[in-house]
């Protein structure tokens, strides 16, 4: 069934613009890598003409902010069935890509950019760790066919996350104008793969990252640095990540919204601060006997909600004014995760002396 758009000019009575077509289907794809909200969302572009394993070439391919990736397919006048084909032979190339395929597609496509540096500045947040744990296939055209149109409303009935854009040009008194609609509106979460092995940066094995935060007079930086610790409490939600950092593995320490502050290696199991036991100076002493800035006290007698302490070994550190900090890297709201962004890694490599043999 045809969408039809219509365009009137305001005057003494109305004036009707009729619709004309395009003279090449690459303006509309140049329109799209110029702004991509045109398709009515912020979208970040990663590759033009990307060749895929099957000998042929996806028009654009973009993220949206929570790291799905969308497959665009464009086509000028009306769209044929076999388009959809197409565009689901796209979309089973598409879900290989894993996370390192992501960032080489992007290199090749701004090289001299990183990913998450580009992701940061268009959404204003860090990528997710999983990029293209979903994808979503999108047709761009003038208009369908009825047959075309109802292969693609099946589709979308059994869970297939496609959908078609279409755009029409208008020429009114020197001016050219595009407007957009969608085949279905009310656009569907698009289906997971339920499969997030590739979908991740593959991790090192070693390296854990960890966030050390200042809030009130629970911490303080100043103790971790001169101790030797690092800690993490006030919940089981806030612990529970810390607890399970692996004697001997390194850590990179953020300081939530400020930057990375420190590199060292974990040498003990996470004990409770009234527990706790460190060695300062080649003598073991216990923590709460340590002359502390911090207080690191919860209102709370459960063993959940106290501060835990976890020994460290630094390899390097800075003062908190001297954090490092690039738009793009890592961040996270766990007290501890696996630190698998290259990225970040790379810039700590470079800021940090990072124990590396």
């Amino acid at each position: 069934m045809s969408r039809e758009i219509g365009l009137w000019r305001i005057e003494d009575q109305p004036v009707r613009v009729s619709p004309s077509k395009l003279d090449l289907e690459s303006t509309l794809e140049n329109l799209i890598e110029a702004d991509p909200e045109v398709l009515g969302e912020p979208l970040l572009l990663i590759g033009r003409q990307v060749p895929t394993s099957h000998g042929k070439f996806v028009d654009l391919l973009a993220l949206d902010a929570e790291g799905t990736l969308r497959v665009l397919e464009l086509k000028r006048d009306r769209t044929p069935r076999e388009v959809v084909a197409q565009a689901l032979d796209y979309g089973s190339w598409a879900q290989t890509l894993s996370h390192d395929d992501i960032l080489d597609i992007f290199e090749g496509y701004r090289n001299g950019v990183a990913l998450e540096e580009a992701f940061a500045e268009r959404f204003h947040t860090s990528p997710p760790e999983e990029l293209n744990d979903n994808h979503t296939l999108t047709i761009v055209a003038s208009d369908v066919d009825n047959s075309t149109e109802r292969i693609i409303e099946y589709l979308r009935d059994y869970g297939v996350p496609i959908n078609v854009v279409f755009f029409r040009h208008f020429e009114d008194a020197g001016h050219s104008y595009v407007a957009r609609s969608w085949l279905v509106d009310d656009e569907r979460k698009p289906s997971s793969k339920k499969s997030t092995s590739r979908t991740k940066e593959p991790w090192n094995g070693s390296d854990w990252y960890v966030s050390f935060g200042l809030e009130s007079d629970t911490r303080s930086w100043d103790d971790a640095l001169e101790f030797g610790f690092v800690s993490a409490g006030g919940g089981l939600w806030y612990s529970r990540t810390l607890r399970g950092l692996p004697v001997g593995d390194r850590i990179a320490v953020n300081i939530p919204k400020t930057g990375y502050v420190g590199v060292g290696i974990v040498t003990g199991e996470a004990m409770p601060a009234s527990e706790a036991v460190l060695t300062v100076h080649g003598v073991a002493q216990s923590f709460m006997s340590l002359g502390l800035r911090g207080t690191y006290e919860h209102d709370s007698d459960s063993d959940d909600d106290c501060e835990f302490i976890v020994p460290v070994r630094w390899l390097d550190t800075r003062p908190v004014a001297e954090a490092v900090w690039k738009t793009g890297m890592f961040a996270n709201q766990n007290s501890a995760c696996k630190l698998r962004n290259r990225f970040t890694l790379d810039q700590i490599r470079a800021n940090f002396a990072f124990g590396d043999e």
